[in-house]
């Protein structure tokens, strides 16, 4: 997903030359011809989905300080670049003073042009990751704040807002690292008890003989080594939200005194002589299955129905595939921007093959890969070459990348080809022999332009037998307009 550029400038020829300098750097670019028409698409269904604006100052409907002006209404953070012919320090002053975040000259180059786009978007990056860890510190984050274009994670999220409507308990389960602990902040974000504490909890990294002082706390020299009087988590999250993460991995003597302080809102600090009174909301989560453990005796029956109020099921990211494109993408520009890397998105291939991959380590595994391919990438898109791991595993060959116009290969791997075909499909099972069959009759149209004598000589078939499996195979309708070039194929056929 490319940035997208909005220019609005009332000359025909300056928004040619402005959209051909951006749109080289990887940009896509859209324009408006005036002050008012570039309004209205900011304003319109397509608006969410410009991230700059490159504005000409002097129009004649509507003069860019005015635009400014009501833009910051409606949009105070999106990024606008003005650009006029006007110069001088006035002019300067007037666009900063209505909103403008850089003032250009005319005629400014291309590269000038390009860099003052990519600061712009780096800073708004960096603004806007701060302005979430601020909300995350202050346990205000809401589901607006995630990333989630899926059905199946929509469905999460419309789950999770119907549960901050009240204090039900959340049981949250699914895979580690598929982001149940950001579903809990934003039901606590989303609820009435938004920017109160939020406390986490995680139940299997708890040293066994501290597992009770911990979440209840205990007095001062209730046992050796107690020299001070100590606050437990449930104590900690007093008027908020307690978060019990890896719930299946507390032991059964102290799940015996959890569901306790569940059910009464009270419990007792080690050496305590008198019961502590909390209001505190629970959300749990697993990884494990707690029916089955309730069947093996592992897990009480009492407090798996106690916490098993309100389940919320977060699918792994494999099983949610229309979230990695938009995933993989919010952390390229985070990771760009923090890493000084002008790097702007995916290439086709390289978002196929992240697709295309498991992902057993679900979103944290992805945010990492991204980071890595960020910091070793040296090209303006991340490529499948800078994902060599994740190419490996799904048998994609790797070589070097050429080096733009010497014909030289520089160290950074590659794919030999963009196409990558997999034998495999997403549960490991090997592919049908018609469907490898198929992919390679499309790559090889697709990798020879549509030459269909050459498409069947590589592949050692007669011409005839080739337009056979297309028709089988139903491609017939794309390969006869990709076979225009090809007249000798079409005469034979024919």
């Amino acid at each position: 997903m490319a940035q997208t550029i909005l220019v609005v400038d009332d000359d025909p020829v300056q928004r040619r030359l402005l959209e051909a300098a951006i749109s080289r750097s990887g940009m896509q670019v859209v324009t408006a011809p005036g002050g008012q028409p570039a309004l209205d698409l900011i304003n319109g269904p397509r608006g969410d989905q410009i991230t700059l604006i490159l504005l000409d100052l002097v129009m004649p409907d509507m003069d860019g300080v005015e635009v400014l002006e009501k833009l910051r209404t409606t949009n105070p953070d999106l990024p606008v670049i003005v650009l006029t012919a006007k110069g001088g320090i006035d002019s300067a002053v007037e666009a900063m003073r209505a909103g403008a975040n850089d003032f250009l000259v005319k005629p400014a180059s291309p590269e000038r042009i390009t860099v003052s786009i990519r600061n712009q978007l780096k800073i708004g990056t960096l603004s806007g990751e701060v302005k979430q860890l601020k909300k995350r510190q202050d346990n205000k984050l809401t589901f607006d704040d995630l990333v989630a274009a899926s059905p199946e994670m929509k469905q999460v999220l419309r789950l999770g807002a119907r549960a901050a409507q009240s204090d039900i308990p959340v049981l949250i389960e699914g895979e580690s690292g598929a982001g149940k602990e950001l579903i809990a902040r934003a039901i606590q974000g989303t609820s009435q008890r938004s920017g109160k504490p939020f406390v986490t909890v995680n139940c299997g990294a708890i040293p066994e003989n501290l597992v009770e002082s911990i979440l209840f706390g205990h007095e001062k020299g209730s046992f050796t080594g107690a020299s001070d009087k100590h606050l437990g988590k449930f104590q900690e999250a007093d008027g908020g939200t307690l978060f019990l993460d890896e719930i299946g991995e507390l032991r059964l003597d102290m799940q015996v005194k959890l569901l306790r302080a569940l059910q009464e809102g009270e419990f007792d600090p080690v050496g305590s002589k008198r019961p502590v009174k909390v209001d505190v909301r629970i959300i749990a989560a697993t990884n494990r299955d707690l029916g089955t453990m309730v069947a093996e005796g592992t897990f009480r029956e009492d407090l798996y129905y106690r916490l098993n109020v309100f389940p919320v099921m977060v699918p792994s990211l494999r099983d949610r595939a229309g979230d990695i494109a938009p995933l993989a993408h919010f952390f390229i520009e985070r990771f760009a921007a923090e890493e000084h890397k002008q790097v702007a998105g995916l290439t086709p291939q390289a978002s196929q093959l992240l697709e295309q991959f498991n992902w057993p380590g679900n979103v944290r595994q992805l945010e990492n890969t991204i980071f890595r391919a960020v910091v070793l990438c040296d090209g303006a898109s991340l490529d499948v070459c800078d994902f060599p791991q994740i190419a490996a595993a799904m048998g994609v060959e790797a070589v070097s990348r050429q080096t733009p116009g010497t014909g030289a290969a520089d160290p950074t791997p590659q794919t030999a080809s963009p196409y990558g075909l997999r034998v495999t499909d997403p549960s490991g099972q090997i592919r049908k022999l018609e469907d490898l069959e198929c992919e390679i009759i499309r790559m090889s149209i697709a990798r020879y332009n549509g030459h269909m004598s050459e498409v069947a000589r590589r592949l050692g078939i007669g011409r005839s037998t080739l337009y056979r499996k297309l028709k089988e195979y139903g491609l017939e309708g794309n390969a006869a307009a990709d076979a225009d070039a090809d007249a000798d194929a079409i005469l034979q056929v024919g």
